[in-house]
C-alpha cells in the first residue's frame, strides 16, 4: 500500500478551508455591507484641520449626549454628490452631522459646499487621510452613526440614499437613542 504524502492532503484541506470561509461569509445579514471592527466601540480620535471660516468639530462634540452622524466626503467623489441632498434633508430634520473632507483641496471642498449647500454642523479636513485610516475608512462617502457617548453604532460605506436612510440609518439612530437613555 502506498504511503500518503502530506502534499497530497494539501489540496483537499485548502479546498475545505475555502469552502468554509465562503459559507460563513454568506451568513452575514447584509452581504453588500462591509464589516466594521469599530461598531460598538468608542469612536477614534477626531483629528482634523480647519476647513473654511468655522472651527472644526472635536472629540467632545461626539460625546455631548446627542446622536450624531460623521460623514467622510470629498468634492472629487461622484457618489458624495449623489448623497448630498439626503444629508441636507437629514440635517434639516434636526440631526447633527459632522463632515470630514477627505484628501481634498480646500478650495474645491468649499466650492462643492457653496454649490450644493452645507449640511454640516461643523466640519474639518483630513488632508493626509490619517483620521480616515484610524476610523477604518474604505473610501468616500462613508457615514458613521455615533451615540451620545461617542460610541459607533453603525458604519455605512457608500452613498446615503433614501432607501439607506429608511432601512439602515434611521433604525441605527433609534438604537443609539435607546442606548443613551
Amino acid at each position: 500500500m502506498a504511503k500518503l504524502s502530506p502534499l497530497m492532503l494539501a489540496p483537499p484541506l485548502i479546498f475545505a478551508g475555502l469552502a468554509a470561509m465562503f459559507w460563513f461569509g454568506m451568513q452575514r445579514d447584509d452581504p453588500d455591507q462591509l464589516p466594521s471592527a469599530l461598531e460598538g466601540r468608542q469612536a477614534p480620535a477626531v483629528v482634523v484641520e480647519q476647513l473654511g471660516a468655522d472651527a472644526p468639530f472635536a472629540d467632545a462634540d461626539l460625546r455631548a449626549g446627542e446622536v450624531t452622524l460623521v460623514n467622510f466626503w470629498a468634492s472629487w467623489c461622484a457618489p458624495c454628490r449623489v448623497e448630498h441632498p439626503n444629508l441636507e434633508a437629514l440635517a434639516k430634520s434636526g440631526l447633527t452631522i459632522y463632515g470630514v473632507n477627505y484628501k481634498d483641496q480646500p478650495d474645491n471642498a468649499m466650492g462643492f459646499l457653496e454649490e450644493l449647500g452645507n449640511p454640516y454642523a461643523a466640519m474639518g479636513a483630513d488632508a493626509s487621510g490619517r483620521m480616515g485610516l484610524n476610523w477604518g475608512l474604505y473610501g468616500v462617502p462613508e457615514t458613521y452613526v455615533i451615540d451620545g457617548q461617542g460610541n459607533i453604532v453603525l458604519r455605512h460605506a457608500g452613498p446615503i440614499t433614501q432607501r439607506v436612510i429608511d432601512a439602515t440609518i434611521l433604525p441605527a439612530i433609534e438604537k443609539a437613542r435607546g442606548a443613551g437613555s
